[in-house]
């Protein structure tokens, strides 16, 4: 069962994107269908990374890229065709070779979903790499709260 995702705590590094949804992103009834969801969290972490880290096309021209390796989304209303959704995203959490994402996606008046995406930073060839020590310190001053242990 997914965990909705908390609000995001003072002074944390909060990016919003802003996406209108579209027609196609929609099923027969006019109801975005869930697997965008998925795709709106992209694109607001992409946001986050450009506004906060290191932007992505940097980290992938480095070599390394995160791969999901975890979505948790709680649905609590539906979102539908012509919609103004705000995804607001922070950083929860960044170990040495992995980090957790939150989103709040809501309209103007009511929350849509909330969620995590949790990534592991790997090669090109997808076997798994610490971060560069200094990303790390950078992204835990970013982050929302300290890292969990490892499972």
């Amino acid at each position: 069962m997914a965990r909705s995702a908390p609000s995001p705590p003072p002074g944390a590094a909060i990016s919003v994107h802003r996406y209108r949804v579209p027609f196609f992103d929609t099923d027969a009834m006019g109801v975005v269908h869930h697997a965008n969801y998925i795709r709106y969290l992209e694109l607001a972490r992409i946001v986050w990374l450009d506004e906060h880290d290191v932007p992505y096309r940097d980290v992938a021209e480095q070599g390394i890229h995160y791969a999901t390796t975890r979505v948790e989304l709680d649905y609590r209303r539906p979102a539908r065709f012509d919609d103004r959704l705000e995804i607001a995203v922070w950083l929860d959490w960044v170990r040495g070779a992995s980090l957790r994402m939150a989103y709040e996606l809501s309209t103007l008046d009511e929350s849509v979903a909330g969620g995590f995406t949790e990534h592991a930073a790997v090669d090109t060839d997808g076997r798994v790499r610490r971060l560069p020590k200094e990303r790390v310190a950078n992204l835990r001053s970013l982050a929302a709260r300290p890292a969990p242990l490892a499972r």
